[in-house]
């Protein structure tokens, strides 16, 4: 079950641009910026209110997110809520029959998550995520 909107997911092209418009528009530095190299993507979060929004930006062009922009340009990539566990959820979902898109594995400041395919979410890319 969620327990709350984590962040909204914006694929970027180009992080450091991106990066300076979100610092404009919410006038403020972003909390943090990591890569993980299993999504091959980098982030950057900007905390707003009780939730974030992730700047991803692929590090590969054979990165989904590289695919994602390729397909449909930049924007909104995904809706993240956090669960107490990742695995339960995917079980629990999988059990009612969604689509899961990609399986639990490592992601951004060590949660575990898994993304719940669109078809799965009225056209919406869904992330899962657990610390």
């Amino acid at each position: 079950m969620a327990n709350r909107i984590d962040h909204v997911g914006i694929a970027v092209s180009d992080l450091d641009a991106a990066i300076a418009t979100y610092r404009r528009l919410l006038g403020k530095e972003p909390d943090g910026i990591e890569e993980v190299a299993g999504q091959k993507v980098r982030v950057a979060f900007f905390q707003v209110g009780e939730s974030r929004i992730e700047l991803v930006c692929p590090t590969s062009p054979d990165s989904p997110v590289a695919q994602s922009i390729a397909r449909r340009g930049e924007g909104m990539h995904h809706l993240c809520l956090a669960v107490d566990s990742t695995d339960a959820e995917v079980t629990r979902l999988e059990g009612e029959g969604a689509k899961i898109a990609v399986a639990p594995t490592e992601g951004a400041e060590g949660c575990r998550v898994a993304f719940v395919h669109p078809k799965a979410a009225n056209g919406v890319l869904v992330e899962l995520s657990s610390r």
